[in-house]
């Protein structure tokens, strides 16, 4: 097809590269790029209706597929990178390289005008030019060997799993049997760890479990794989720490290591086993293993909704979602108490996945990313798990499910405040203010949209509605109305937490909100 101007240019560019959608709003400086669009016909722009929603969007198609996914927006300010578009073709293939060979974000701006201009007389780089595929990196011989020597020479190793660990589960299972390990996992982690691990623990971190905190700190050798889990104060301050990671930035930036790796996690252990003696004391396995059931017990036992007995608990939902949803399940979790809850009660079996902002902690992720995820993989099923404040602010973008046809289901924990902030709060101490969320009914919201939907205020409600919105052929949307005082508790509570906890009690109480704080131990201390 003929290439007539930077436009033309800049989309065959992108066809060559993989790209199928780009996410954005048109108008401004955007009219060249969705003329050209238009014209070839070949990459589809996908509407939404804020250009937040078009990155989040992005962000979700990147992280389900591993793929390069685009977004675009408009701005009054250019960035001056080009000044006739001769260089534009370079630059954006070194974006394109930065964004996929770093897993990273990459911008070019280009002026409306220059958009329009006559395209440098180039050839377009093939799509072998511009294909970039992961490195395999293994550690140096002499590395691997003093990590042996470190390993051989323990008496009790945990293994902590992150991201990194994405396609070793095998390696690992090896790993940790030949060592009698442990595995706990940082949230990123437990999509790929968690499941078929009879080695599992749990997970650490501010809303981990008081097993994987345990078995870090009763080590005396931690090795990270494949996490930059960035809670200095879950660390152990007596252990030897050894970490791979394949981003040599990662090495030491969290805690002071004994040992650092670069290289690729499967690979890295595939060179490390020849090395290792197999151990045959289980002590700290199976104390770990033992306190972690005990934990998990403890969970669970919170998961639970009688007919009748109001409000429905957060933990119920996320139970009811894991148990009916379908094996090969994406679920996006909003930032927050979602996040909580998918961490502890969705169950993970190697086909689903687990998508949020974990780096970034962004507001208002998961109906947007569910959005991206929709779009690149229309035939699999997809649960945003969106809290009410997270959803409201973004919450325009829910006809574009409708608009764009993507069967998106969106469960929303509605329980009238900014949970996750007002748990912050309370814990230093603070009166919880502004935190408050005057809702409306979703699902009559969702209804005028021509969106089916539900709404759930009794536990005995939820099992049904649940099944009603999944196997709806359609965008759906399940209003639960949830527990607003649920204390979602770390693993570990410092003496701090407990005065803050405390203070804030009497400081309720002082300011006429008592009714809060017996609203609290209701919904915390009373059967379910």
């Amino acid at each position: 097809m003929a290439i007539n101007n930077i436009a033309d240019l800049f989309v065959a560019t992108l066809e060559q590269a993989g790209v199928k959608r780009i996410f954005g709003i048109v108008g401004d400086s955007l009219n060249g790029l969705t003329e050209a669009l238009r014209n070839r016909g070949t990459i589809e722009w996908v509407h939404v209706r804020h250009e937040e929603v078009a990155a989040f969007a992005a962000a979700g198609e990147a992280q389900i597929t591993g793929d390069l996914a685009v977004c675009a927006g408009s701005c009054s300010h250019y960035c001056e990178l080009v000044s006739d578009g001769s260089q534009l073709p370079y630059i954006l293939e070194n974006a394109i390289r930065a964004a996929v060979g770093l897993r990273g974000v990459a911008v070019v701006a280009i002026p409306g005008d220059v958009a329009l201009r006559r395209a440098p007389q180039r050839a377009i780089t093939t799509s072998l030019g511009l294909a970039l595929s992961a490195p395999k990196i293994a550690p140096r011989p002499d590395d691997l060997k003093e990590l042996a020597s470190m390993l051989n020479a323990a008496e009790r190793i945990t293994l902590f799993c992150g991201r990194g660990c994405a396609g070793a589960h095998a390696q690992l299972m090896r790993l940790a049997e030949t060592l009698k390990s442990p595995i706990v996992h940082a949230l990123g982690g437990k999509e790929h760890v968690e499941y078929d691990n009879p080695y599992d623990v749990g997970m650490t971190g501010f809303i981990g479990f008081s097993s994987g905190y345990a078995a870090m700190h009763a080590c005396d050798v931690l090795l990270m794989l494949g996490t930059d889990f960035p809670y200095k104060q879950f660390f152990p301050a007596d252990a030897r720490i050894a970490q791979i990671d394949i981003r040599p930035e990662n090495l030491g930036r969290r805690c002071k290591l004994d040992l650092g790796l670069v290289g690729d996690v499967g690979l890295t252990i595939e060179a490390l086993l020849p090395q290792l003696r197999t151990k045959t004391e289980r002590r700290h396995l199976d104390s770990a293993i033992a306190h972690y059931k005990k934990a998990r017990e403890g969970l669970d036992s919170l998961a639970v909704g009688t007919p009748g007995r109001k409000p429905i608990h957060p933990q119920y939902l996320a139970r009811i979602v894991s148990e009916q949803a379908a094996a090969d399940a994406v679920f996006t979790a909003d930032v927050g108490t979602p996040t909580v809850w998918a961490a502890r009660y969705l169950t993970m079996n190697g086909q689903r996945r687990l998508i949020g902002s974990f780096g970034h902690g962004s507001m208002a992720n998961a109906m947007p990313q569910a959005i991206g995820v929709q779009a690149a993989q229309p035939g699999r099923q997809v649960i945003s798990l969106s809290g009410d404040g997270g959803f409201t602010m973004l919450m325009g973008d829910l006809i574009t499910l409708t608009q764009m046809k993507l069967p998106v289901k969106v469960v929303i924990f509605n329980n009238g405040v900014l949970g996750f902030v007002a748990l912050e709060m309370k814990a230093a101490g603070f009166v919880d203010t502004g935190v408050d969320l005057e809702n409306p009914d979703f699902a009559a919201m969702a209804r005028a949209m021509g969106i089916f939907a539900r709404r759930a205020e009794d536990p005995g409600e939820l099992p049904g509605a649940m099944k009603e919105i999944l196997s709806h052929n359609g965008p759906a949307l399940l209003d639960v109305v949830t527990a607003k005082q649920e204390l979602s508790m770390p693993p570990t509570i410092e003496p701090e937490q407990v005065k803050g906890f405390s203070l804030w009690v009497l400081r309720a109480v002082m300011n006429g909100r008592g009714d809060e704080v017996i609203d609290l131990a209701k919904t915390n201390l009373l059967p379910r």
